[in-house]
């Protein structure tokens, strides 16, 4: 064999030019998909009708039958109040309007509203010596916080009733030193007055704790920073810390200012003729308890319905802007919050399934 028909490793590696080649197949592009096994143009409207079937909702048995049972017992004791006739509905909404009654809601309205704007002024003075730095003051308010929450408010009422047992006569001067005013508490402390007193130093030491505990809600940070752009405390406290705290004082006030709707009704046991105490005075004429107790019921029942529906308003208000993206937990209408608690008429299971 000659040098010419010898082989070399390049002439292996690169074939001939005149040699014809092999066609080569066409690849699939890295970036395609592998075709799913078994599938076939035909199954693209299989496809569209999956996608456009809505979305069937898990079957909640237990649900269902927890709702059946109440709204049975629901039906069963809507029937008794509706046919028994020892409720005496007729006369229920015979006195309903009565002017005596009036006379007593009114009474038990201003005394509400006289008692809770008192109380909070003192509660809020309480808590602003709580929070502060002396000593002295801290220890006083911390005091009085404990001792009236101590007591119950049927009894401090009974004692401003029967302060003139204990202090006959009250003055105003220097210890072990001259009186400058002096006056008979016998004449002083009538049952309204007493009431008035009492209640208002009950809402003061609880409107402390709810004002205290809503301020140091507020980060320290938050005041740290505006002190340090050279805002003053006054301002720093009416523009910072109190907007962020009203979200956490409010809910609390409403529930307090129900709460002490709900126990003005004490009063009628030192003879103020309130709501309550207007019924029982009826019904000690006429022996008919059950109606006039509903009748006052009725009255209260309204009356907390609408001061729940007007701290719903301002919940809302004072929580604009602390919801959850999308606004699902923000502050939504009314009929929202009235229909999400109705799951049979609304849609509140479906909208706690979302946020899960």
């Amino acid at each position: 064999m000659t040098s010419s028909d010898a082989i070399t490793p390049t002439d292996a590696r690169t074939p001939s030019t005149d040699a014809p080649r092999a066609p080569r197949e066409a690849e699939p592009p890295p970036s395609a998909a592998p075709p799913p096994t078994g599938h076939h143009p035909g199954n693209g409207r299989d496809d569209r009708r999956l996608l456009a079937a809505g979305r069937v909702p898990r079957r909640h048995l237990g649900q269902w039958i927890s709702a059946a049972v109440l709204l049975l017992l629901l039906a069963m004791a809507t029937n008794t109040v509706l046919t028994n006739r020892r409720f005496q509905w007729g006369v229920v909404g015979h006195y309903i309007l009565d002017t005596s009654i009036v006379h007593g809601l009114e009474l038990t309205l201003w005394l509400t509203a006289a008692v809770m704007a008192t109380g909070y002024l003192l509660g809020i003075g309480v808590a602003v010596m709580r929070l502060s730095a002396n000593p002295v003051l801290v220890a006083l308010s911390f005091a009085f916080v404990w001792l009236i929450r101590s007591v119950p408010p049927l009894v401090q009422l009974l004692f401003w009733y029967e302060i003139a047992s204990l202090y006959p006569r009250l003055s105003i001067g220097i210890p072990f030193g001259p009186e400058f005013a002096s006056v008979r508490t016998a004449h002083l402390f009538s049952g309204i007055l007493a009431a008035y007193v009492g209640l208002s130093l009950d809402v003061a030491a609880f409107s402390s704790e709810i004002v205290r505990g809503g301020i140091l809600a507020v980060d320290q940070g938050q005041t740290e920073a505006a002190q340090a752009l050279g805002l003053g405390r006054a301002r720093i406290f009416r523009k910072i810390v109190l907007p962020q705290a009203m979200p956490a004082i409010v809910p609390a006030s409403g529930n307090l200012l129900i709460g002490m709707l709900k126990a003005t009704s004490i009063v009628s046991v030192i003879a103020v003729q309130d709501l309550l105490y207007s019924a029982q005075l009826i019904y000690n004429q006429n022996y008919l308890v059950i109606p006039l107790l509903l009748v006052a019921t009725l009255w209260y029942v309204v009356l907390t319905t609408l001061l729940s529906v007007g701290q719903f308003f301002v919940e809302r208000h004072y929580a604009r802007g602390r919801g959850r993206a999308g606004g699902r937990l923000g502050p939504r209408s009314f009929r929202e919050l009235f229909r999400g608690n109705l799951p049979l008429f609304g849609r509140g299971a479906d909208e706690l399934a979302g946020l899960s």
